[in-house]
C-alpha cells in the first residue's frame, strides 16, 4: 500500500463529510472513532492516521476544537480488537474508521447504525462487508481500497 493512496483516500474522507450537517450544528463537536488492526508503534500507521487528521484540518475539522478523534490500537490481538471496537461504539461517534480488515469485522459486529469508512479491506463486497460498493472516487483509481456506509 502507497502513502499517496492512503492519503487520498482519507483526503476523500474529509471532503465527504456531510456539510450540512456542518452548517446546522456548527458549534456541535463531531466525534470520529478511528479503530487501528495495527500496534501503536507503528510508524507507517501513525503515517497514515496523521495524514487523515490533516486532511480533516484541511477541511475545516480540527480535532479538539469542531471534531474529536478517538484512536484505538488493537495490533493482531483480535480479543483487544473487539474490544475496542465496542468501546468506540459506547462513545456514540458520527462515524467510525476501521483501518484494514480485522478492524472492519470487529466494528460491525458491534454495530450497524453507525456509518463506517474503511480503507485497506481487499474485496468487501465479496467478503461479505457490504452489499455493493459505494465507493469515493479514488476507489476507481486504487481498487484496494474502498469506502462505504455498511
Amino acid at each position: 500500500m502507497r502513502r499517496r493512496e492512503f492519503i487520498t483516500l482519507l483526503g476523500g474522507v474529509a471532503a465527504a463529510w456531510p456539510l450540512t450537517a456542518r452548517a446546522q450544528q456548527a458549534d456541535r463537536v463531531r466525534r470520529i472513532g478511528v479503530l487501528m488492526s495495527y500496534v501503536e508503534s507503528d510508524t507507517t500507521a501513525h503515517q497514515w492516521t496523521n495524514a487523515f487528521s490533516q486532511s480533516l484540518q484541511e477541511s475545516g475539522w480540527i480535532n479538539d476544537q469542531n471534531i474529536k478523534l478517538e484512536y484505538r490500537w488493537a495490533g493482531p490481538n483480535p480479543d483487544l480488537l473487539q474490544a475496542n471496537a465496542a468501546e468506540l461504539v459506547r462513545l456514540r461517534p458520527n462515524l467510525l474508521v476501521a483501518g484494514a480488515t480485522p478492524a472492519l469485522a470487529a466494528v460491525q459486529r458491534e454495530t450497524r447504525d453507525i456509518p463506517i469508512v474503511f480503507a485497506n479491506v481487499a474485496d468487501p463486497v465479496g467478503q461479505g462487508f457490504v452489499a455493493r460498493k459505494r465507493a469515493l472516487d479514488v476507489d476507481s483509481h486504487v481498487p484496494q481500497f474502498g469506502a462505504a456506509v455498511a
